[in-house]
């Protein structure tokens, strides 16, 4: 039995021993699983204008080029899309999330929501020449959020270059908040850091950037880049469609404060294809969940997240319940207010369908938002 008060708070988790020993007669029943709120780890509010203007399976590549061509929808279409996607995010039972941003238009949405938020303000800039300025214009967006959660984070290995890097890991001192950084979306991405060939060549290209100066290191983009990040501040991995068993080895060794984002169906919309999820889960990581864009996924919703790996992978649903709610959780810092059902909390409350095969407990088809 689960007590709720008003204001959302957790009062009481009994069992029905103790709810009847403490005379306790009137409760509500519900058929299905109860669980906390589902913490969103991974998500572009900004991109929601762009639902199924992009085509399927075009690689990342080529999605980067789509996305950079419908950048300048006018900020009202780019506002009331962003309403909608907080509204269906709130709607499907996400109680935290964390967002990238690349402007300051998401604040006023992010300060009226029932949902927590912390932004994460991506910087880009592949040209060494031009890190100091890319920091400069993070400073003064993150600046605009004023008193919201924000992070300023590098993009991706293939968007950030080592001057930046550099740049960013001075900022350590006044940003010691979480960070992300996509990684290994896509095969192109190991293939230009290891030979300096591949898909991202023409996407250098389209972006008009001379890239003579650059060397491939002859490693992956994980083991090129991760070194340049701090161990000690909480970093999250998103996508790892792409990442070997050789990379998680080397980036759990390199680095102690390492979470790893999933966003299978956006994966499936890019690239059609999934992270080596056995692999991961083999290798003991601090797995997490994400939906990452309407531009890149039909809806914003956790529990179509897990039931996608559900329909891929042999997963047990308390770990794929561990991944959606408390991890996440973890990594934003939040795990004294969200991310499981304990007294004093306020995580929401989830209604889950379930079946069981074979004694096994397995997701169904719907869910809905309690509390």
């Amino acid at each position: 039995m689960i007590g709720v008060g008003e204001d959302g708070m957790i009062t009481a988790v009994l069992g029905p021993e103790e709810a009847a020993a403490q005379g306790i007669d009137e409760v509500q029943a519900y058929a299905g699983l109860l669980v906390p709120g589902f913490v969103n780890t991974h998500c572009h509010l900004e991109l929601s204008h762009m639902k199924g203007l992009i085509a399927r399976h075009t690689g990342l590549a080529g999605f980067v080029q789509e996305v950079m061509k419908m950048r300048g929808a006018d900020d009202y279409a780019i506002e009331v899309a962003m309403l909608e996607a907080d509204k269906e995010m709130f709607e499907n039972g996400i109680v935290a999330v964390g967002d990238i941003a690349n402007q300051a238009i998401s604040k006023g949405i992010k300060r009226g929501s029932p949902i927590w938020y912390h932004t994460f303000l991506e910087v880009m800039g592949f040209n060494p020449l031009t890190a100091k300025a890319s920091i400069g214009r993070a400073i003064e967006f993150k600046d605009r959020f004023e008193e919201l959660q924000v992070s300023i984070v590098p993009h991706a290995p293939y968007s950030v270059s080592a001057a930046l890097f550099e740049e960013l890991g001075l900022l350590t001192g006044r940003d010691v908040g979480p960070q992300s950084m996509h990684n290994q979306e896509t095969a192109d991405e190991n293939t230009f850091f290891e030979y300096k060939t591949g898909g991202f060549l023409k996407l250098y290209e389209f972006l008009g950037l001379d890239i003579g100066f650059y060397q491939p290191s002859g490693l992956t983009s994980l083991q090129t880049v991760l070194p340049h990040l701090s161990p000690d501040r909480k970093t999250l991995l998103v996508h790892n469609t792409f990442t070997s068993a050789e990379d998680v080895a080397f980036a759990e060794a390199a680095h102690k404060s390492l979470f790893w984002c999933l966003c299978p169906k956006a994966n499936l919309y890019i690239e059609n294809r999934l992270p080596d999820v056995d692999m991961l889960r083999l290798a003991g990581l601090r797995i997490t969940l994400g939906t990452d864009s309407l531009a890149s996924n039909t809806g914003l919703s956790i529990f179509a997240e897990m039931q996608t790996l559900q329909d891929n992978f042999e997963i047990p649903i308390t770990e794929l319940l561990e991944w959606a709610t408390l991890n996440g959780a973890e990594f934003l810092g939040i795990a004294d207010r969200f991310g499981s059902l304990e007294s004093g909390k306020t995580p929401g409350v989830n209604l889950l369908d379930y079946s069981e095969v074979n004694g096994v407990l397995k997701l169904g088809k719907g869910m809905r938002k309690l509390f």
